[in-house]
């Protein structure tokens, strides 16, 4: 399973990983923890599903919200090294985007999300748009974002 390569990783490099998650609720940090030994390379997650918590708990900037919205790599990005920065971890992992089945536009569409992943003082965002349910959305949205970790960190 991809979360045991990941795992894997962090554990022969002694690197702290934290999550930052919109979206999928905590499902990165609730598929990490499914791996034995994982307390050794994670100790906190944050689950920032309002724009408030995602100032507040990991600093985004509000003219960032403005000025790009919700759902963009910016804020993917500053969410990244929010959590990065306020779990004193070496890498983090952020989600932001629409699960849907509401809430999409045009512009914006059900399963589209920015993934960002901060490690080594870089932070990489990939924009995706899945399709499915919310909870297929949900499931390929975690499974890219572990996948953008260890892609990062190879």
């Amino acid at each position: 399973m991809i979360e045991e390569n990941l795992v894997r990783i962090l554990f022969e490099r002694a690197l702290k990983i934290t999550t930052a998650e919109s979206c999928t609720g905590g499902m990165i940090a609730s598929t990490l923890v499914n791996v034995a030994g994982v307390s050794d390379v994670f100790e906190s997650g944050y689950i920032t599903y309002s724009e408030e918590a995602k100032m507040h708990v990991l600093g985004v900037k509000q003219e960032t919200l403005d000025k790009y919205t919700v759902y963009s790599e910016e804020v993917a990005r500053e969410m990244a090294e929010g959590a990065a920065r306020a779990a004193g971890a070496d890498a983090a992992l952020s989600v932001t985007g629409i699960a849907g089945p509401d809430g999409g536009t045009p512009d914006f569409p059900v399963g589209l999300c920015y993934i960002g992943c901060y490690y080594d003082g870089e932070t990489v965002v990939e924009r995706h748009v899945f399709e499915g349910d919310r909870q297929q959305i949900r499931t390929a949205i975690t499974e890219a974002a572990i996948r953008l970790a260890i892609k990062v960190m190879e």
